[in-house]
């Protein structure tokens, strides 16, 4: 994989009229390299998008966050003519794209891509790229790898999250995910019921996380219950 293709050039701009400055990092990418990244999604989408599981509606064809959250509104609705009470669990991950592991990713796509080639390739473009950081004052630090992740300024950086969180494991509870954010909904009459399933799903997908190097943020994710008072 060329050198070129593998340097990102990181610009600050200084936000001003505001008491506290703030700096946006923009990706810029070489042309020839965008359009390896167009040649392999379009070979790869073809391969992966049908191994992916149901509830993953996530940069998928002809599905959206709508047809997810409209899912698990139904299935809340539905529960309350059945005289349950729901509970759902809102999933957050901290910088979920940014951690994705490397190692793992390799393994996962060596399991759905029957092409050993084509996968090296990939890990090629994803491993050993680096970036220069140059500030609004002209001055740059020192050439950096990056180690981890998957770069969210990466035409294939939704397909390979897809991928890494793929075989998240089977539990009693629903899921409905949309790439990085997942809900996990189970309903029951009795609430203790439902808090032991819920508590139980919750164990399986941090055990999940953990081995695989995600990062739950315990301060973002929340849960809520939802019934009829009558």
């Amino acid at each position: 994989m060329p050198r070129l293709g593998k340097l990102h050039r990181l610009a600050t701009r200084e936000e001003r009229g505001t008491q506290d400055r703030e700096s946006r990092f923009r990706q810029v990418l070489g042309v020839s390299f965008k359009i390896l990244e167009r040649l392999i999604y379009t070979h790869v989408d073809q391969i992966i998008d049908p191994l992916l599981p149901h509830e993953q509606a996530g940069f998928q064809h002809g599905r959206s966050t709508v047809d997810q959250v409209t899912l698990l509104t139904q299935d809340i609705e539905d529960s309350f003519s059945a005289k349950k009470k729901a509970e759902a669990v809102f999933v957050d991950l901290t910088a979920a794209y940014d951690t994705v592991w490397h190692r793992g990713l390799t393994c996962k796509l060596l399991r759905l891509l029957p092409d050993r080639h084509m996968v090296h390739m990939i890990m090629e473009m994803v491993g050993n790229r680096s970036f220069v950081l140059t500030t609004g004052y002209g001055k740059r630090c020192r050439l950096q790898r990056l180690k981890n992740g998957v770069q969210q300024g990466f035409v294939l950086a939704p397909l390979f999250f897809n991928i890494f969180i793929s075989d998240l494991p089977t539990t009693i509870s629903r899921k409905y995910a949309y790439a990085d954010d997942l809900a996990i909904m189970h309903a029951e009459r009795d609430w203790q019921a439902w808090e032991g399933v819920l508590s139980k799903a919750m164990a399986t997908v941090g055990g999940y996380l953990q081995i695989w190097k995600l990062k739950l943020s315990t301060t973002k994710t929340v849960s809520a219950v939802f019934y009829l008072n009558n």
